[in-house]
């Protein structure tokens, strides 16, 4: 902040802000704002999901406080932050998305718990907090109150600030989801164990292995709005051409931030040979007629669920031959493995049978010598060009699920709600020599979003076209 250079004598407030101000414009500052306060809100749309979620996670550990915090603003440099996401948990058990919320748990007497989300109240504006802090309401925009977080997300709702030194004196049995808040992390230091809170973090990562009505109908509204992403990319490729792969990953974008939060991960714009590279986050490649494109993107709706899907698309319009044959022989790995997910199935069925289609056609291509497929399938041979897993499960991550037990997860078998990728690829890298030289940098996958339903799946994203030649007559209608 100027300090003033003229008129009244600058002076120190005792606001606890540290700043030089007059007590005249103090004074002008903190009079005349109209009161906004709400009592009419509605509960957000999830709000009784989030409450059976905390009723189930209440159930796992009677008679312990828990405490699940949202996070708080990451540095991208010097003063300035990341646009802030909170921590998937959290949202999931609150529907809240500010920085620095906590949910705590606090057991009852009488068996289960109550939950409070402590949050950041409104600015204070007779100390001047509101336009003083960097952080306050004139800077940052309007916070809700506690009493219009406690209508929208149904549950109460308490001042956060004072929280750390609370639970600094708390007693009992407590938990703490790791890895989000060191403010709150410091002051259970000496109450928590680093096992005890694994159970918890295990426990909330298995609880959302499958999905509710809620969850289902974001994620495909998440698909919807990704197969529309898709059609903007197709439409400006010529603009592309002209510039880079950035152009695609900034017209992506756009979708994700006008239909929804975000993209949900970083969009994977990869062009002629960067399509061999997994993670090509870089985006800073040209883009040329004859090549593929290799675009893996997806939109995280307001909800904060994001769909992924990957198509590859050549630019001109048209496979080559060649590049038809990689990629029919990757969308007959999908459909293999897509055809094998239903209830009951193990989860690596449909990883398990995409490879032994795609090992078939690389031993019919006479890229393995005389080895049979069983043989390559059994040294892993395959996966030199095939390099990753065959899918993930999906969510409000888009790793989903990540700390499940390997045996509720890659060792379990499928249940209806359960929603995972089934993504095959080939990647035959530009410096390969063991492949003939034709084949030599071109990356080709395919992936959609499944939803395991009581008689088999779901395709989430269907709308968007697998094969080749729906892929060419697609594109054809977009102007591509």
């Amino acid at each position: 902040m100027t300090e003033r250079t003229s008129g009244a004598p600058v002076k120190q407030r005792k606001n606890g802000l540290d700043r030089k101000i007059s007590d005249e414009l103090a004074t002008n500052m903190n009079e005349g704002w109209d009161d906004t306060e709400r009592d009419d809100l509605k509960p957000i749309a999830q709000a009784a999901h989030t409450a059976r979620r905390r009723a189930e996670l209440s159930a796992r550990f009677p008679g312990e406080r828990l405490v699940i915090p949202a996070g708080r603003l990451k540095v991208r440099a010097n003063d300035t932050y990341y646009r802030f996401r909170p921590s998937s948990d959290y949202a999931y058990l609150t529907g809240d998305q500010t920085e620095n919320g906590v949910l705590v748990l606090e057991p009852r007497e009488d068996g289960g718990h109550t939950a409070t989300a402590y949050v950041l109240p409104r600015s204070d504006r007779e100390n001047g907090e509101f336009w003083l802090s960097a952080r306050g309401e004139l800077w940052d925009g309007r916070r809700n109150s506690l009493g219009e977080n406690a209508q929208l997300l149904g549950l109460p709702c308490a001042d956060v600030r004072p929280l750390p030194d609370a639970l600094r004196e708390t007693t009992g049995a407590v938990r703490v989801l790791r890895g989000h808040d060191a403010v709150i992390e410091d002051a259970l230091t000496d109450k928590v164990t680093a096992e005890r809170d694994e159970e918890l973090r295990v426990f909330l990562s298995e609880m959302r292995r499958i999905k509710d009505d809620f969850e289902i109908a974001d994620l495909r509204f998440a698909c919807e709005a990704t197969a529309r992403g898709f059609e903007d990319v197709v439409r400006v490729l010529d603009k592309a051409q002209a510039t880079s792969e950035r152009y695609i990953e900034g017209t992506f974008f756009l979708r994700a931030r006008v239909e929804g939060n975000d993209v949900g991960y970083a969009s994977i714009c990869a062009s002629g040979p960067h399509a061999t590279t997994i993670h090509w986050v870089r985006n800073d490649g040209p883009v040329r007629p004859g090549d593929l494109l290799l675009l893996d993107a997806g939109v995280e709706t307001r909800n904060l669920y994001t769909a992924d899907i990957t198509r590859t698309l050549p630019v001109s319009g048209r496979f080559t031959p060649l590049q038809r044959k990689i990629y029919d022989a990757v969308y007959e790995a999908q459909e293999a493995g897509i055809a094998v997910v239903r209830p009951g199935a193990g989860y690596r069925e449909y990883h398990l049978e995409a490879q032994r289609v795609l090992a078939e056609h690389l031993v019919s291509w006479g890229l393995l010598g005389d080895l049979s497929v069983d043989k390559v399938l059994e040294l892993g041979l395959q996966r030199r060009w095939t390099m990753h897993g065959t899918g993930h499960m999906l969510g409000i991550d888009v790793h989903d699920c990540a700390a499940a037990r390997t045996e509720m997860y890659v060792e379990g078998t499928l249940e209806p709600g359960m929603v995972l990728t089934v993504e095959p690829g080939l990647y035959f890298q530009a410096d390969d020599l063991t492949v003939p030289e034709e084949y030599r940098g071109i990356g080709v996958r395919i992936e959609d979003d499944i939803l395991v339903t009581e008689s088999g799946n779901e395709n989430l994203s269907l709308s968007l076209p697998r094969r080749s030649e729906e892929v060419e007559a697609w594109m054809s209608n977009l102007g591509a």
